[in-house]
């Protein structure tokens, strides 16, 4: 026990990689065992989080809980983890979602044992950048979970899964391209990869007495913090995704297994944002200024036609894949807000706002991408127009379907309301019109997922599904158990986010 203490986040961090190993082990037919050992597995980083919350001090700056171990001396980079309130409402929200997944997995038949293990290396890849207080090893691990998640669309998704896996490996990669020169950049600069030393220096750079003889030319502190920025910006927003590059993620959701859906959407699509916060934002605060104005229009493009694209879908996880891109798009306008008024109120409520919406969208979205599994795996379709009037027939299934979709719309009493409302307030007072512009995209966010509840629960009743070998069953105990803690979270954070906001907020505060 103080071993554990004195090495929690890598406790957390590398006990998924244990447990694999360990389950490479298992008889392949041990099917049931597989799945119990990675569930129990998954569940130790959960309750070592939850020590790690309590223990946490919500009112001290920096980084806590750090552990520091020599890596790769010849360039100055060591293994170096630490978490503050930005950090830890990840980790948690990624410890949280794990056994979810895997227990919402429980009905997958085929090759359990390597499906089980890639889950468990994508919880170490997802946590390893949370974590992450030097530049190299945040950039390992945004690499190492991208490998888990390519191998479970193509190996465990549907029909047209070997392009939609190839397709989100090569954006990601082409991203992360520029994301890896950039870091290398700053490496070389700074002659350390170490973030809590890059801050302090960072900013006290004077452009005018700093001259870089790179590449046989002369450039300034300012040429190699806006080509960073850049480098940095384009590969976080393809990860969230903004529009325009969120193409490969309608592809990626639609055909994943529905456990790896939930991962994508509740945790992968934050390390995105993550990135803009914890590096954008306190490295390149001049630059992030400059062009907030650009960051907004495309943060309200991605509301705007995310809404729209999901509206104009008939597949019903396409519908929520879209959904995702406009739920994120408010995390971003508080992004931009931010940037703008760097320093004040207004942009540490959209600072506040994003970082909340970044943890209510991974609750309401993998519940959203469950429930669209639970229907797929008895209707064998996820088609709106085969649907219709189901609710008679599962009415369990209807109401958890009708409470987590209005935790998507965003309905006064749930945590989405909360987060979505943060942000317009926060971007209210500088950027008015992108967030006059925001409400156009809330306009649809109503239409598309009242156009879902209908396609799915009201309406004439398809017979083919109320008789016979057709005749579909309600929501099972154990998918209910799934459920159940995402739905208490959307209410108990709807009701009182005071909780988690305060922690957010004080992390907030000091990301200047």
């Amino acid at each position: 026990m103080d071993f554990i203490s004195t090495h929690l986040l890598t406790s957390i961090l590398f006990f998924p990689i244990l447990a694999a190993l360990a389950i490479l082990f298992f008889p392949t037919e041990q099917i049931k065992l597989i799945r119990w050992t990675a569930l129990i597995a998954s569940l130790v980083p959960f309750v070592l989080s939850l020590l790690l919350w309590g223990r946490f001090d919500a009112s001290a700056a920096g980084f806590q809980f750090s552990e520091q171990y020599p890596w790769y001396d010849a360039i100055h980079s060591s293994f170096h983890v630490g978490v503050d309130g930005l950090s830890l409402t990840m980790v948690m929200l990624t410890t949280l979602l794990t056994p979810l997944a895997i227990l919402a997995s429980f009905g997958v038949t085929d090759r359990v044992k390597a499906y089980m293990i890639l889950f468990l290396l994508l919880e170490t890849g997802m946590l390893g950048v949370f974590m992450a207080v030097d530049l190299l090893i945040f950039f390992v691990f945004w690499e190492v979970g991208l490998v888990p998640m390519y191998f479970l669309i193509n190996q465990w998704g549907s029909a047209n899964r070997n392009y939609a896996s190839l397709k989100f490996m090569i954006y990601t990669m082409g991203g992360s391209l520029g994301l890896l020169l950039a870091i290398q950049m700053l490496g070389v600069l700074f002659q350390t990869y170490d973030l809590v030393t890059i801050y302090t220096r960072w900013n006290a750079l004077e452009a005018s007495a700093n001259l870089l003889p790179w590449f046989g030319s002369y450039l300034t502190v300012e040429t190699v913090k806006t080509i960073a920025f850049w480098a940095f910006v384009i590969a976080f927003a393809i990860k969230v995704p903004v529009w325009p590059f969120h193409t490969w993620l309608p592809d990626a959701h639609t055909e994943a297994p529905t456990a790896g859906s939930m991962l994508l959407a509740g945790v992968l699509l934050k390390l995105g944002a993550y990135g803009f916060l914890r590096l954008v934002l306190p490295l390149y605060p001049a630059q992030s200024a400059q062009y907030a104005g650009w960051l907004a229009f495309l943060a309200v493009m991605a509301i705007i036609f995310g809404a729209l694209g999901a509206y104009g879908q008939n597949d019903f996880k396409r519908l929520v894949a879209y959904s995702s891109v406009n739920h994120m798009g408010f995390v971003l306008l508080g992004v931009a807000a931010a940037a703008k008024v760097a320093g004040t109120a207004d942009a540490t409520i959209a600072l506040n706002g994003a970082v909340f919406q970044m943890f209510n969208h991974g609750l309401s979205a993998a519940g959203m991408f469950f429930l669209v599994g639970v229907i797929y795996e008895r209707a064998h379709t996820r088609d709106l127009n085969q649907l219709g009037g189901l609710f008679p027939i599962v009415p369990v299934y209807g109401a958890i379907l009708l409470f987590t979709s209005m935790a998507s719309l965003g309905l006064p009493g749930l945590s989405g309301f909360v987060s979505e409302f943060l942000v317009v307030r926060g971007a209210w007072a500088s950027m008015p019109i992108f967030a006059a512009l925001a409400m156009i995209g809330l306009l649809m966010t109503g239409a598309y997922i009242l156009k879902g509840i209908k396609k799915v629960l009201h309406g004439p009743l398809n017979e083919h599904w109320a008789h016979g070998e057709h005749q579909l069953t309600d929501i099972s105990a154990r998918e209910v158990i799934v459920m159940a803690p995402l739905m208490a979270l959307i209410l108990i954070l709807g009701i009182w986010p005071a909780w988690l906001l305060d922690v957010i907020n004080k992390a907030m505060s000091m990301l200047f």
